[in-house]
């Protein structure tokens, strides 16, 4: 179904400047980053509703899906911050925006890894692991990455951080890298509430209460101690501290190459708000959590991209509990000065119900993997024959998207 909004799908992309591999574009999009490159993976554990994060507001169908949870059109009271004339930011995410204005920034919609179950961990597994199942092998595609990078002439043998209580799946690998964490205690409790949500998720009313419980514990978990009161803290102090780590990181002497961040809180199965609620919370501290990652790196960001993904996205509709529920496309954020931005990289499929998956679902139509391939190729120069055997295995049909990194 055409969108309302656009002349045709396939002139959409070409229009963006951005096709799969093949495709006729100028020879200076193919351009390398001179082997100083420097990239960042930020990964937003429990799901992040892109139609939220970055509203369809000129889709005809996005307003009777999303009723309440609708982010109204850009211009209007609490507005999307404008994009084009189909998608918007959501409000929260200022920065972002900026970076959009700026040329730094392309937000990729209608996209997903190859999972199409609706299990926060198995879907989390899939993201990490660069296959097409949750299961196969214990290490990640970026710690595969590692090893095809181009030889490093001076610096720790460790090109890579996982700025984390633990090295998430991503990392791991027999490529040795680094570890740091900030002081701040482990998240135990809100990680097995987020399990049980994920073994409830098809029961709609233990679904809703967990979702509330991890809600509730991380707004909990923000709030600290301000003389003898009880006070909110920043909305961007976890994130925030752990951006700062990781830019402190790879700035100094001989530091990694590449980070890997974390950020929990995304299962937004109820009460999950439109411009203003808990999800707008949570979009600020990422955003917040960015713009310091891009102080902290200073002269370092022009070498710098800055991927921001999720497990999956999140139903098309609002449920019954004024949230949303697991889903399968969704959005992902390249931000950096490395970015050749200013642009929504999209194949949009629509939201009328006979374009939804299953009837319930943004429709994806772009491979996450092609994206991690391309920027991988094109930023930190990992060859082809590397990342379509090694680093990616049988993802023939993800082919990179050109055009994402500055020449």
């Amino acid at each position: 179904m055409r969108h309302p909004h656009s002349f045709s799908r396939r002139r959409f992309l070409h229009t963006t400047g951005l096709l799969a591999a093949g495709a006729a574009l100028p020879p200076v999009l193919f351009a390398k980053t001179g082997g100083s490159g420097r990239l960042v993976v930020v990964v937003l554990r429990g799901a992040l509703d892109g139609l939220a994060a970055v509203p369809p507001y000129g889709d005809r169908d996005y307003g009777e899906l999303r009723r309440e949870l609708a982010v109204a059109a850009p211009g209007a009271a609490d507005g999307a911050l404008a994009l084009d004339a189909t998608f918007g930011l959501h409000p929260s995410l200022t920065f972002l925006h900026e970076r959009y204005l700026g040329g730094e920034l392309a937000v990729i919609h209608a996209v997903a890894s190859p999972y199409r179950d609706r299990s926060h961990f198995d879907g989390q597994n899939v993201l990490e692991n660069g296959l097409t199942q949750p299961v196969g092998t214990a290490d990640g595609w970026l710690n595969r990455a590692l090893a095809s990078l181009p030889l490093r002439t001076a610096g720790r043998p460790e090109r890579a951080v996982a700025v984390s209580q633990n090295v998430p799946l991503i990392l791991r690998g027999p490529i040795q890298v680094l570890s740091k964490s900030p002081a701040t205690e482990p998240e135990a409790d809100a990680d097995l509430l987020e399990r049980l949500a994920d073994l409830y998720s098809k029961d709609e009313w233990f679904s809703a209460r967990l979702s509330e419980a991890v809600q509730s514990d991380r707004m909990t978990a923000d709030a600290g101690p301000e003389t003898t009161m009880q006070a909110a803290k920043p909305a961007t102090d976890r994130i925030g501290s752990v951006a700062r780590m990781a830019a402190t990181l790879m700035r100094s002497d001989g530091g990694p190459e590449i980070a890997v961040i974390e950020a929990t809180g995304w299962d937004t199965h109820a009460n999950q708000g439109g411009a203003k609620g808990i999800l707008a919370q949570r979009l600020g501290s990422l955003d917040g959590a960015l713009r310091q990652l891009a102080d902290g790196l200073g002269p370092l960001w022009q070498q710098t991209a800055v991927m921001v993904v999720t497990e999956f996205g999140r139903t098309a509709a609002i449920n019954g509990t004024r949230g949303t529920d697991h889903g399968t496309g969704g959005c992902a954020f390249l931000v950096g000065g490395a970015v050749r931005g200013g642009r929504v990289v999209t194949d949009w499929p629509g939201l009328g119900r006979s374009a939804l998956l299953e009837g319930r679902d943004l429709r994806p139509t772009t491979d996450l993997r092609s994206v991690f391939k391309a920027v991988l190729g094109d930023h930190m120069r990992v060859d082809n024959a590397s990342l379509s055997a090694h680093v990616f295995p049988n993802s023939s049909g993800a082919r990179p998207l050109l055009g994402l990194i500055r020449a």
